[in-house]
């Protein structure tokens, strides 16, 4: 009896053992679950900042060089008794490039948030922003090539077709990515893309005030964002490598329920009874049902009062930006210094550092909240804004009202502002209506409708150019 009672010990203490094993390793996984790794170093916040800057270089690129591509656009005639004098054909190039760039990333858009799940995330990343280096490095070359303004109009826009094409795949993949995140990462990558506008618009101060020729300096304004998508394509080849971003990004919950149901070895499940079977079935098939991706039409469903505050929110900004507010004059003419840089620091640097504030402010504070009804009143109010940019100090415009320099700047930090704030918070906002496995959906339709609200908003400014 006595051996027959040694023999079982070994046995036992086998099992206990085994069984702890199993419990710690289960342990240790859900540990591992629910505490994400720390972002050393905020490595991850800068990278994502960084890959928000990158992927609105070609707008801010284009819409900032207006008066580089305007004067491209003029032509000196000689005529018969020798003299010369300026023609102007009426290119209405702001509107065409603000309409150009909003079409193919509106069309290119939708056709990302539906065939992300057949291309990998990676592949249309890292190939849209080689082919946007690409076409930045075509722009930078023909500055130095001499084009009559007809052919150089066409191939202005085509490149600009082409690279807001990209740039739409690159954006929705994005802010699909970035919604795996917690939201203060969508909110640091929208602050990127505020910093985008601020990048353009001081890499054009730097090539006003130097004294290279016009040329020279319009080459080295668009090598510079040749050498920012490297970087920013750099960055994100680094992201999966970072341990805190390797955690989000592999979302296959189901893969990590299954490993650790084979810690459970053999031996072990059959001394699991008849009901811890079938409820550990039970639980592994709601798992698994759990992360099926819902239809784009139900995630729409669940976000679409973000949706459309986005597309109001861009609508707005793009039927008077630029269209309208590069047309503003200093009323201090007579300083030749202040009138050559007015329109770059008050209307494109004070534009994107404002709007970069209100990207920016809901990592601090946000209001009002997602449910409320304040919301979407507050995206409404910002149509005032049209009326009081149209009644600035525009020249042979009857609607002049608001005439001195103070008051452009007052509107302009106000309105660019509201913008950065609101879209930063429905961009921050539509990700937490769904489960966290159709964040990607809910980021690509955000982004869909954000293209949506650029492209209403660039139509729009023919109609209101008119009536200045």
């Amino acid at each position: 009896m006595n051996a027959r009672i040694h023999q079982s010990e070994p046995g036992q203490h086998q099992h206990r053992t085994s069984g702890q094993n199993r419990d710690q390793s289960i342990r240790m996984w859900n540990e591992k679950k629910q505490s994400p790794p720390a972002d050393r170093g905020q490595a991850v916040a800068l990278i994502i900042f960084v890959l928000g800057l990158g992927t609105l270089l070609p707008w801010n690129f284009f819409i900032t060089a207006s008066q580089y591509f305007n004067g491209r656009l003029t032509v000196s005639n000689i005529t018969s008794n020798g003299t010369s004098h300026t023609q102007t054909k009426n290119y209405n190039y702001d509107s065409w490039m603000a309409l150009l760039s909003q079409l193919p990333l509106l069309m290119f858009t939708l056709l990302n948030s539906f065939l992300y799940q057949w291309v990998s995330e990676r592949i249309r990343v890292a190939v849209s922003m080689i082919i946007i280096f690409l076409l930045f490095s075509l722009t930078a070359a023909l500055v130095q090539v001499p084009m009559l303004p007809d052919t150089f109009f066409s191939v202005t826009m085509a490149t600009i077709w082409f690279i807001n094409m990209f740039s739409a795949v690159l954006q929705g993949s994005m802010f699909g990515v970035v919604g795996l995140f917690p939201p203060r990462y969508s909110t640091l990558f929208m602050s990127g893309q505020g910093l985008a506008g601020i990048f353009a618009a001081i890499a054009m101060l730097l090539s006003i005030l130097s004294n290279a020729d016009t040329s020279s300096a319009a080459l080295g304004y668009f090598i510079t964002p040749c050498v920012a998508t490297l970087g920013t394509l750099l960055c994100y080849l680094l992201l999966p490598h970072l341990n805190f971003a390797r955690f989000y990004l592999n979302t296959s919950h189901t893969d990590s329920v299954q490993k650790a149901q084979e810690l459970l070895t053999g031996t072990e499940k059959k001394m699991l009874n008849g009901k811890d079977l079938e409820a550990n079935g039970k639980l592994m098939m709601e798992q698994e049902a759990s992360q099926e991706r819902s239809s784009v039409l139900t995630v729409f469903k669940k976000i679409w009062v973000m949706a459309l505050c986005v597309t109001c929110v861009f609508a707005i900004t793009l039927s008077v930006f630029p269209v309208i507010t590069v047309r503003v004059q200093t009323v201090y003419k007579g300083n030749a210094a202040w009138d050559k840089v007015f329109t770059c620091v008050c209307c494109f640097i004070v534009f994107n550092t404002m709007d970069l504030v209100g990207r920016s402010t809901p990592s601090l504070v946000q209001w009002p909240s997602k449910d409320s009804q304040l919301f979407p009143a507050a995206v409404l109010a910002r149509l005032v804004f049209i009326p009081l940019l149209m009644m600035c100090n525009i020249k042979d415009s009857e609607l002049s009202f608001f005439t001195h320099d103070c008051a452009f700047v007052t509107i302009m930090a106000l309105f660019s502002f509201s913008n950065g704030y609101l879209a930063s918070l429905c961009m921050a906002y539509a990700p937490q209506f769904v489960r966290f496995k159709d964040c990607e959906t809910a980021g690509s339709l955000m982004t869909f409708f954000l293209a949506l609200g650029l492209a209403v908003g660039a139509s729009f400014s023919f109609l209101l150019g008119k009536l200045v």
